[in-house]
This record gives structure tokens, C-alpha cells and sequence, in this order.
């Protein structure tokens, strides 16, 4: 018990940030959009890692540095595209509105966005891979547990700020306001593209 509730509490902690992830699940929960997908794909993935990471990949992965390089570049790039994208939504109120949206996005796009800034993101491979996969093994054969107590984190998260974000949806009733998320949510994906590429 002490080994699941150890790895709940450091899944939550290292996945309780505002990124890129974050940001694009609280703002399809805002627009109520394929959020049960978003939800689904973001959670999973956290799965798949957490376990690799368990699974002792942390090793394979500092073994191959140029892997993490890849990923950095790649990553950066697709945040700044991303970034682009909320500025313009931020730029041009007309837009904003979900109710007065004049195209919703489809189910494949959606999931392919939630997938990329999932799998492009190399802080999402230190931090699943490499330091919860550290952590788990210092609990030798309760490893097991504690994965499962970090995924649980993961899918806890995800279902809150997903489904959740509806409770916020009469501050968004203004276009304003999603003027201003977007502005953030662009602010947000240049830092992390910078810091990305900046090492």
C-alpha cells in the first residue's frame, strides 16, 4: 500500500504542471470536444511509459543519448507550430467562441495532436521513463504497485482536468477569455519550446 500511494503521489506531482498536454486537454474540455479520446490517448500513453520506465527503459534510453536529441528538436518544432496556432486563435476573437465556431475539429486530428504532444515532448520520456522508472526500483519487488499507483495518478489527472474543465465553461462564455487562454497556452508552448532547445 505504501509503495502504491508513493507512486500516486509523484505521478501527480510530476504530471500537475501546466505544459503542452495539460493545455490541450483543459482546452478541449473547455470546447467539449472529443474529450473522452483526449482523455483516453493522454492517460494511456502515460501508461505505456510509466511501465517501460518500471520495465527498466530508463537504462535504454540514458544509454542512447541522440534518441532524447531527436525528440527534442522534433518536439520544439511541433510546439512552436502549435504555439502558432493558439496565437492566431488569440489574434482573431471570430474564432474563439466554440458555439460560433465554424468548423470543429474532427476525432483523428484531435487524437493526432493529443498523440504529438505526448510523444514528442522528451520532458514526458525524463520524467515517465527515466525518473519514475529510478524511482520504482528502489522498491524492488513492489515496483509493480507503485507503477500502478502513478498511472492511477495519470488517469485520475487527466479525467479531472478534462471533464472537469465544463465547470469553468461560464467564464469562457466570453470570447475574452478565450482570448486569454490561447495567449497563455501560446506563451506556455514557446517556453517549453525554448527551454527544449536550449537544453
Amino acid at each position: 500500500m505504501t509503495a502504491l500511494l508513493a507512486g500516486l503521489g509523484l505521478g501527480l506531482s510530476l504530471i500537475v504542471a501546466i505544459g503542452a498536454q495539460n493545455a490541450f486537454v483543459l482546452r478541449q474540455g473547455l470546447r467539449g470536444e472529443h474529450v473522452g479520446a483526449v482523455v483516453a490517448v493522454c492517460a494511456t500513453s502515460d501508461a505505456v511509459l510509466i511501465s517501460a520506465g518500471v520495465a527498466g527503459a530508463g537504462a535504454l534510453l540514458e544509454a542512447v543519448p541522440w534518441f532524447v536529441v531527436v525528440f527534442r528538436f522534433g518536439g520544439a518544432a511541433f510546439l512552436l507550430l502549435y504555439a502558432a496556432f493558439a496565437a492566431r486563435r488569440a489574434l482573431r476573437p471570430g474564432t474563439l467562441d466554440p458555439a460560433r465556431a465554424p468548423v470543429r475539429a474532427g476525432l483523428l486530428p484531435t487524437v493526432g495532436t493529443a498523440l504529438a504532444l505526448t510523444w514528442l515532448n522528451p520532458h514526458v520520456y525524463l520524467d515517465t521513463v527515466v525518473l519514475l522508472g529510478s524511482v520504482a526500483q528502489g522498491w524492488g519487488d513492489a515496483r509493480v504497485l507503485f507503477a500502478v499507483g502513478a498511472v492511477a495518478g495519470s488517469i485520475m489527472w487527466f479525467a479531472l482536468l478534462g471533464f472537469g474543465a465544463r465547470l469553468l465553461r461560464p467564464v469562457f462564455a466570453r470570447p475574452g477569455a478565450w482570448r486569454v487562454l490561447d495567449a497563455l497556452v501560446a506563451v506556455v508552448m514557446v517556453a517549453i519550446a525554448v527551454g527544449l532547445l536550449v537544453g
